[in-house]
């Protein structure tokens, strides 16, 4: 087993397929994974050299987006589905930062990932940090239990970091996205990104083949094209559908360098 850490008190368990959470995990530089997600890891490296950049690129672009949001926004609700294992800056964090009271919930369907985020995420004393156990592919079960903590008549912003690309099928993942963005009000968002071929991505055809056959769950890429559909009925906001790298970087855009993950943020009319 390779160096990690666990939650107080959890035996270690036994990994014997390398699942995204852990892999990604890894490639972020974090502990908690086994050795067969890095073996996994490593090798979809040698294969695609620029996993672990779009690894931290789309960790990045969680930050800028949900500053964006708790701050010039003034978004007080985060739903953020497909969690993954605890980092630095969670959503939680950088929000609470701008806006103490904010409340969030996270959803996952692993059960190591909610209890590592139970054990190590802990809110500011003016806000509220929940988690949920529950799939992406049941919009309205999430939006069910969510009710606890958020309210939905006020306006809400929808994470979706990374999460659609292991819905296989395009038109079911947009039927997810309407079916909680129908279910938030005027003034709510949308933050999302996405895997593909393009931007450069080519290369990663055959590493997703790998995964696919090594790992779980399998992962599907999608064209900025099938990206936009996601985003129909929503206004998109500048610089719009982009290499995440790209989404309003700290510094002139052309100075990022582009990586195979599109992200975006609009907002509901």
């Amino acid at each position: 087993m390779s160096e990690r850490s666990d939650p107080p008190g959890e035996p270690p368990p036994v990994a014997h397929v390398a699942q995204n959470a852990r892999v990604w995990n890894y490639w972020l530089g974090g502990k908690d994974y086994y050795d067969v997600d890095q073996q996994v890891g490593d090798h979809i490296t040698t294969m695609y050299p620029s996993i672990r950049e779009v690894a931290r690129a789309d960790r990045a672009f969680l930050g800028r987006a949900v500053r964006f949001l708790a701050g010039e926004a003034g978004i007080r609700q985060f739903l953020d589905i497909g969690t993954g294992l605890p980092t630095v800056d969670n959503t939680h964090q950088v929000a609470q930062r701008t806006a103490p009271t904010a409340r969030i919930v996270y959803v996952d369907n692993d059960p190591t990932v909610l209890t590592h985020a139970r054990a190590l995420l802990v809110g500011s004393p003016e806000g509220e940090t929940d988690y949920i156990a529950a799939d992406a592919h049941q919009p309205r079960a999430i939006l069910d239990a969510a009710e606890d903590t958020l309210d939905f008549t006020r306006p809400v912003a929808v994470i979706l970091l990374g999460i659609l690309n292991f819905v296989a099928d395009t038109d079911e993942a947009a039927q997810i996205v309407r079916t909680l963005m129908s279910a938030v009000p005027s003034g709510s968002y949308l933050a999302l990104t996405h895997p593909t071929l393009e931007l450069g991505g080519e290369a990663n055809a055959e590493a997703m083949e790998f995964w696919n056959e090594n790992a779980t769950p399998p992962i599907t890429a999608r064209t900025g094209a099938e990206v936009a559909r996601f985003f129909r009925g929503l206004e998109l906001l500048e610089p719009g559908i982009v290499s995440c790298a790209r989404w309003r970087p700290g510094y002139a855009a052309e100075d990022e360098k582009s990586v195979a993950q599109f992200g975006a943020v609009a907002r509901k009319p």
